[in-house]
């Protein structure tokens, strides 16, 4: 009972999250116009103006790929998947996805595809021993040593 719950704050969470980055993403974009249409200025100004729109148009596609990985859960949340591991089948520790809501992949999942670049179908359920299907814990009742 407390994952459904949990899902369902998460589901708010990343509805908040979605328009927020939509708002950014437009402003974002408006602002490089306005930008360009100010092209006035020296050698020294161009390059300068060049490497912002470089960074802006770098943090315009991270924000624009997490707004595709939101769009995503929300897709899931309606099929009834969301919170399953796409590896493993295995649901997704509540904390994970309290900590990256749009996570697809468990822990162990991702660990595996980040050092092997994929999945090796051996891998053994480690579910049971990350997150157990009625555990309470929430990511702020953990004290978490960060130094």
């Amino acid at each position: 009972m407390a994952r459904k719950v949990a899902i369902e704050n998460m589901r708010e969470v990343l509805l908040q999250r979605r328009e927020a980055l939509r708002k950014a993403l437009k402003g974002d974009l408006s602002l490089l116009n306005e930008l360009r249409a100010q092209a006035a200025g020296d050698v020294v100004d161009f390059a300068i103006d060049s490497a912002q729109d470089e960074i802006n148009s770098q943090i315009a596609e991270a924000e624009s790929r997490e707004l595709g990985q939101i769009e995503e859960a929300l897709k899931r949340m309606k099929e009834g998947s969301y919170g399953q591991c796409e590896g493993c089948g295995t649901n997704i520790p509540v904390i994970r996805l309290q900590a990256l809501p749009y996570a697809t992949y468990c822990i162990q999942c991702q660990q595996e595809i980040e050092q092997n670049g994929e999945l090796s179908r051996s891998a053994g359920d480690w579910s049971r021993v990350l997150d157990s299907s009625d555990d309470d814990t929430l990511i702020s009742d953990l004290e978490m040593d960060v130094s």
